[in-house]
């Protein structure tokens, strides 16, 4: 069983003709992006369009990415504050 790149185009699977879509990019930069595919998350689980596990699993995952982003920010104001402190711009 193989497939086509996301292109769009026809592809062949298991002698059943597919059409693949391409998946779609979510932007995970910062805290409110992925609060907002948190949401996202926690309405298709509402509405049982996504198993109740594979929610939980995706948030798991997205409060770790979340926390990452934020652990980023901290550094970085960490640094810029050591810097002031000894002279550096």
């Amino acid at each position: 069983m193989t497939a086509k790149k996301a292109s769009g185009q026809p592809a062949t699977i298991d002698g059943a003709s597919l059409r693949i879509l391409p998946m779609p990019q979510l932007k995970l930069a910062t805290i409110e992006d992925c609060r907002r595919e948190m949401a996202r998350v926690y309405r298709d689980a509402r509405t049982a369009t996504t198993e109740t596990a594979d929610a939980s699993r995706l948030v798991y995952m997205l409060t770790s990415i979340a926390k990452m982003i934020e652990l980023g920010q901290l550094e970085e104001r960490i640094t810029r504050l050591e810097g002031k402190r000894h002279g550096n711009p």
